[in-house]
């Protein structure tokens, strides 16, 4: 998947197209450090921080663009545009247009517990009570999913998240998506375990949220979404429109694969649109960030009551509240949310108490590292509570072990990941064109981690080539599926 055509003129073009809105003098020079110093997850004990430019990781990742909004103390600070829309095309500024991917779930989330308010929808009632012209079929031992399960993910509804349809594919309808009929590329969306019990990530869930929204509104999505969230909160640049219409198209960036190259046919289209649908910009969702905030503390013209504002950010579980991924206590207390569609990373994290935040859009599949890097670069820079560095110690294993550990493992319903022994370090390679050094924890050399994000592979305690992925919200089981050579 991506490459950008390295050499000089690549790395020169790429420096002179830092394109950006004039930020405050103040700003300067946090925008400097911030661009000359990207942070990973985890650092070895008793080594430096390493840090990287943002040119060189965008060069390193084969990420042509990316776009930033950071929210200081209430107010978007600042907004910047670097790389290109398209290869060899426009530089990205902050009005180009990037697919905001699950970034859409928390959006839609607002809008339903508007609805929720409004007496249109209910929060805890059967789903089924508020779908018009489909329904969700019962679950084990009949049993019905709620509103508030579809958006904690606590539905055990399927369909963990959406592949997208290229520009020569025919698009279903949201009622063939929901039942998993042709043309549709996804299985039908159903609650496939006991509802309340566990924490299953379920893009199925907001798409059966999607029919509910529609059926009780009456309207189509994209004008529901336009009049209970985007237009309340000045969001001008967003929208959920799929595809996105001719006339905004040469204000996007187009996706891009691993290797940097450009998708053939430009962006896919996702008509499960409240868990992908959603075209917007850093600066717009940094307004929809704001939105949330002044919800929480109940001050401006908050578009939910503040009973429902806590409610929205209460986690039901795994650290899941309704449309946001929640972290830290107190003064760190944080809410957040990942987006990835093909071609496009992105990451949205802000401070509830305190008026921070960031948001970080990319057009290439290697943005989700990059995007990671220049949230850290922004919490150390600003001396947030939360998202700096950590520091673990590594202990060395031998190469029995490592010889153990080398193969192809799956997670069902999500893909393949390797583990490669080269020189005698293992590797990890969790997508194609993409590896980095994975390290044994020294409390426990059972666990290894990498360096870029906060994962960890958690091997089985017997010895088998099998465990979990712990990323996050993410605690997912893995096997190994086939031996790969030792590289």
């Amino acid at each position: 998947m991506q490459n950008l055509k390295s050499g000089n003129k690549t790395v020169l073009t790429l420096a002179s197209l830092l394109a950006c809105i004039p930020a405050l003098a103040d700003d300067g020079a946090d925008i400097g450090h911030i661009e000359q110093a990207l942070r990973p997850a985890i650092a070895l004990a008793g080594k430096p921080v390493p840090t990287a430019t943002l040119a060189d990781e965008m060069q390193r990742l084969h990420v042509p663009g990316v776009s930033i909004a950071v929210i200081r103390d209430g107010k978007i600070a600042w907004a910047k545009g670097y790389g290109l829309a398209s290869k060899d095309g426009q530089p990205v500024t902050p009005e180009t247009l990037f697919q905001a991917a699950s970034i859409s779930k928390p959006v839609t989330a607002l809008a339903a517990l508007r609805m929720v308010e409004a007496g249109k929808l209910a929060l805890d009632a059967d789903i089924n009570t508020e779908l018009r012209t489909w329904k969700l079929p019962p679950g084990p031992k009949g049993a019905h999913a709620t509103l508030r399960q579809l958006l904690s993910h606590t539905a055990g509804t399927s369909v963990s998240g959406f592949p997208g349809y290229a520009h020569d594919a025919a698009v279903p309808t949201l009622v063939q998506v929901l039942d998993g009929k042709p043309p549709a590329n996804t299985k039908p969306i159903r609650i496939e375990n006991p509802p309340g019990q566990a924490w299953t990530y379920s893009g199925g869930g907001y798409t059966v949220v999607q029919r509910a929204m529609i059926d009780r509104a009456g309207k189509p999505f994209p004008e529901l979404l336009a009049e209970t969230v985007l237009a309340p909160l000045g969001m001008k640049d967003s929208g959920f429109s799929q595809p996105l219409p001719a006339a905004q198209l040469a204000r996007a960036a187009m996706p891009h694969d691993a290797k940097g190259e450009p998708y053939k046919g430009g962006p896919y289209t996702y008509p499960e649109l409240a868990a992908a649908g959603l075209w917007t910009t850093p600066s717009d969702l940094a307004r929809f960030i704001l939105g949330v905030q002044r919800n929480a503390d109940a001050s401006g013209q908050a578009l939910l009551s503040p009973a429902m504002a806590r409610t929205m950010l209460e986690p039901v579980k795994n650290g899941y509240a309704l449309g946001f991924g929640i972290e830290g206590k107190g003064p760190s207390l944080s809410f957040g949310h990942g987006g990835s569609n093909v071609g496009y990373q992105d990451v949205l994290l802000a401070y509830l108490g305190q008026g921070d935040g960031v948001v970080v859009m990319t057009n290439g599949e290697g943005g989700n590292d990059l995007a990671q890097g220049i949230l850290r670069a922004a919490a150390f820079e600003y001396r947030w509570p939360g998202n700096q560095t950590a520091v673990r110690k590594a202990v060395a294993l031998s190469p029995a072990k490592r010889k153990a550990l080398v193969g192809t493992y799956e997670i069902k319903g999500m893909g393949n990941f390797e583990i490669t022994d080269q020189d005698g370090q293992l590797v990890l390679g969790l997508r194609e064109g993409s590896v980095e050094p994975l390290y044994a924890a020294s409390a426990s050399p059972a666990v290894l981690f990498v360096l870029s994000r906060e994962l960890e592979l958690r091997m089985a305690k017997d010895g088998s080539p099998a465990g979990r992925l712990h990323a996050g919200s993410f605690d997912l089981p893995f096997k190994r599926s086939a031996k790969v050579p030792k590289h």
